[in-house]
C-alpha cells in the first residue's frame, strides 16, 4: 500500500455546522392521497399522523390507526423495481431474526403504492430512538458490527433463496483521479462564484474547496492503485448508519431504510458505516471503531487487509467526492448542506492521522 508514513495532523480552519438553507416544505400529505393511501393499505381513518423530521432523502410520518400504528415513507431516489425487489427481501431478513421491519402490503398484495404522483411504502411502528456513534457504549458498538455481519449473512441467504439475483464473480471500485478531483473542485467553486449568494455556507464552502485541492496534490500518492478491493463481497445494506438504526433498552431493535441494497466489497460497509456511526464532530472515535469492527469479524472472519484496503478506498473516495456540493450547486438541493462540513472537518483529521486511523480498523 502506498505512502504508509503518518505525518503529523493538520489544523485548517474548517466550519464545524454551517446550515443557512431554506429546504423545500415536505411535512404535509394533501388529503385527497392520505385518504387513498389509508385506503390502498387498509388502515380505516387515520388518527394521528406526525412528520419525522430524521430522514435527509425521503420523507416519513408515523401514523395511528385502528389498523395499528405505522411508518409511511414517500421514497423519492429509487427506481421503483429496485425498490420493490429490495422490499421483497425483508421478509426473509425477520424470519432469521435479524432486527429487520417486513414492510405492510396492499389490498393487492404489493409492497409499494403509487398514489398523488408518488411512490409508498408502510412498516410496522418500530419503537427506539437515533443514537450517535458516541452515544453508544463499546459493548454496543461491538454489537452493532456482529448485527451487520449477521445482515451480511442473511442477504447472502436472501440471494441463495433467489430473492436477490446471483452475486458476479468480481466487483470494481472506481478511483478518481488527482487530476479528475481538481476538475470537479474547480468546476464548483466557479459554480459557488456564480450562484452563491456570500452565505456563511458559501464562505466556508469556497474556503473547503482550496483547501482540498492543496490537500490532493500533497497526498496523491496516498490514493489505491488500482480498481480491484481487496476481500470478499456481497450483498449489502448500502446505508448502515445512525439515522437509520433504532435502539431500544440498549439492544439493536431495527435497521431502517433499505433502498440502497446491492452488491459492494464488505469492507466497503463496514468502514462506511464507522466513517458516518463514529466520525463525529471532525474526528473519528476509534476505540468505538476498533469495538464495532472487532464485533463484524467475530461473525464474518474478514481479512485484515481487506479492511486496510477498504479505509484507503473511502479516505481518498471522499477526499475526491464533493457530492453534497453537488446538491446545493447543481440542484439547488440543501438539505445535505451540514454534511458537507461536518465530513469536511473529518477528512482534515482523517488525513493528518492516516496510519492510526488504519490501525483501529485493523484492531491493533
Amino acid at each position: 500500500m502506498p505512502g504508509t508514513s503518518c505525518p503529523g495532523a493538520s489544523s485548517p480552519s474548517i466550519v464545524l455546522h454551517v446550515t443557512d438553507a431554506t429546504v423545500t416544505d415536505r411535512t404535509e400529505i394533501p388529503g385527497s392521497v392520505l385518504a387513498e393511501l389509508t385506503s390502498v393499505f387498509r388502515l380505516g381513518e387515520v388518527r394521528e399522523r406526525r412528520y419525522l423530521a430524521d430522514g435527509l432523502m425521503n420523507a416519513n410520518w408515523k401514523v395511528e390507526t385502528p389498523a395499528g400504528v405505522f411508518a409511511l415513507k414517500r421514497v423519492t431516489d429509487v427506481p421503483l423495481d429496485r425498490l420493490r425487489r429490495n422490499l421483497g427481501v425483508l421478509a426473509s431478513l425477520a424470519d432469521d431474526g435479524l432486527p429487520v421491519a417486513a414492510p405492510a402490503v396492499t389490498g393487492s398484495g404489493a409492497l409499494v403504492a403509487e398514489v398523488g404522483g408518488g411512490v409508498w411504502c408502510l412498516f410496522p411502528w418500530v419503537p427506539g430512538t437515533h443514537g450517535r456513534g458516541v452515544d453508544l457504549s463499546l459493548s454496543q458498538a461491538a454489537s452493532l458490527g456482529a448485527e451487520l455481519g449477521r445482515l451480511h449473512e442473511g442477504l447472502g441467504r436472501a440471494c441463495d433463496r433467489g430473492l436477490l439475483p446471483a452475486v458476479p464473480e468480481t466487483v470494481t471500485a472506481e478511483v478518481t483521479t488527482p487530476e479528475r478531483a481538481v476538475e470537479k473542485s474547480e468546476r464548483l467553486s466557479a459554480a459557488e462564484g456564480d450562484k452563491g449568494t456570500g452565505s456563511a455556507f458559501d464562505t466556508a464552502a469556497a474556503a473547503a474547496l482550496e483547501q482540498r485541492r492543496v490537500l490532493i496534490g500533497k497526498h496523491a500518492d496516498r490514493r489505491p492503485q488500482d480498481e480491484a478491493p481487496a476481500g470478499g463481497h456481497g450483498w449489502t445494506h448500502g446505508d448502515v448508519q445512525y439515522r437509520n438504526l433504532l435502539w431500544e433498552g440498549g439492544e439493536l431493535a431495527a435497521v431502517l431504510d433499505w433502498d440502497r441494497v446491492g452488491v459492494r466489497p464488505y469492507a466497503e460497509e463496514i468502514v462506511r458505516t464507522a466513517q458516518v456511526q463514529f466520525g463525529v464532530d471532525g474526528v473519528f472515535d476509534l476505540a468505538r471503531v476498533s469495538a464495532f469492527v472487532g464485533g463484524y469479524r467475530s461473525v464474518v472472519p474478514l481479512e485484515t487487509f481487506a479492511l486496510l484496503d477498504g479505509v484507503r478506498r473511502l479516505w481518498w473516495k471522499r477526499m475526491t467526492d464533493f457530492w453534497q456540493l453537488e446538491f446545493h450547486y447543481d440542484r439547488a438541493d440543501f438539505s445535505c448542506d451540514e454534511l458537507f462540513t461536518a465530513d469536511e472537518a473529518l477528512l482534515h483529521w482523517w488525513t493528518g492521522r492516516l496510519c492510526e486511523v488504519e490501525a483501529a480498523f485493523a484492531g491493533g
